[in-house]
């Protein structure tokens, strides 16, 4: 099936930029092929995970395969919403376009980049960036893929192979992994604890990650998510503002042991304090951190839209 490329505000979508937007992107069940420029993923449905194949379709669509069995009419519809959620073809970005024009640094981005790629649910975006934080991507990869292989349900028609061809794990399967499982099998560390006491919050209902995600700035300002965020285990200032990216909340700065060094690198190779780059991209309120996240990953893929070695630039 083919899926038109536009932003809720009717703005150009650069599906390769979308689908290399984030290194956490390319985590389990999430699998990029660079020369070929196409995303293979698992996706969650009311019946059984589909595997699904997302590359450049037609001018303005993305084409999506399905692996296995041909989907029904109503099976089909669910796996088009799931991909254009993924996608966010539901977000507007008009008034972020509006600010970047004026910008030499990031109006290249007016020709559809900006959109931040997202998992179908908020849980798997906060498993996963909690297995980013103090540790090296090897170990990052090695702690998500274990945690798919091992608790993912299979998808349909598909035989897996490690951790793909299975759906991210649900809450409920996590929480019924002990400790031993988290220590032993996923070498989480630390995390482990906090993984666990997260998924069994979220399995019992004490805490509401999907409604998190899905309130508006209205009805939960940046504070207050942001506060929300903080008191979940295993979340700090870097994971906070990680999951805020992935929930379309960008007011604020990733501010890392990567992000730090690559804006040095890219603005005169001297390391800059945060008020200093802060200031850089105040002008841009509350798209101030998607603006940074985009001047520091535009290497990511070159001027022709050719891949840059994604997972390599993130680590």
């Amino acid at each position: 099936m083919e899926i038109p490329l536009a932003g809720a505000g009717g703005e150009p979508v650069d599906l390769w930029r979308t689908l290399s937007s984030h290194g956490v992107a390319d985590l389990p069940p999430n699998r990029l092929h660079e020369d070929e420029r196409m995303l293979e993923t698992t996706l969650p449905l009311d019946g059984q995970p589909r595997s699904v194949r997302i590359s450049a379709g037609s001018p303005g669509h993305a084409v999506v395969e399905v692996e296995g069995r041909a989907p029904g009419k109503r099976e089909a519809a669910a796996v088009a919403d799931r991909v254009a959620h993924i996608l966010r073809l539901d977000e507007d970005l008009s008034a972020f376009y509006d600010a970047v024009r004026a910008d030499p640094d990031l109006a290249w981005v007016l020709k559809g980049a900006g959109r931040m790629m997202r998992s179908p649910t908020v849980f798997e975006d906060v498993v996963k960036t909690i297995c980013t934080t103090n540790c090296t991507w090897s170990a990052t990869v090695r702690m998500v893929s274990a945690l798919v292989e091992h608790l993912g349900e299979p998808a349909a028609g598909v035989t897996p192979d490690g951790p793909f061809g299975r759906a991210f794990p649900t809450p409920e399967a996590m929480t019924a992994a002990n400790l031993d499982f988290y220590r032993d099998v996923v070498r989480a560390g630390y995390r482990g604890a906090y993984l666990h006491s997260l998924t069994e919050s979220v399995a019992d209902g004490s805490v509401d990650l999907e409604a998190l995600g899905a309130a508006t700035r209205d009805e939960l300002p940046d504070d207050e998510l942001a506060a929300h965020l903080l008191a979940l285990p295993g979340v700090g200032p870097y994971a906070a503002a990680h999951i805020m990216m992935m929930l379309g909340r960008y007011s604020r700065l990733i501010l890392d042991s990567w992000t730090r060094p690559k804006y040095a690198r890219l603005t005169g190779g001297r390391a800059k304090k945060d008020t200093t780059i802060e200031r850089r991209f105040r002008r841009y309120g509350p798209y101030a951190g998607l603006a940074f996240w985009l001047f520091l990953t535009r290497d990511w893929v070159d001027e022709e839209g050719a891949p840059a070695g994604i997972a390599a630039a993130w680590a």
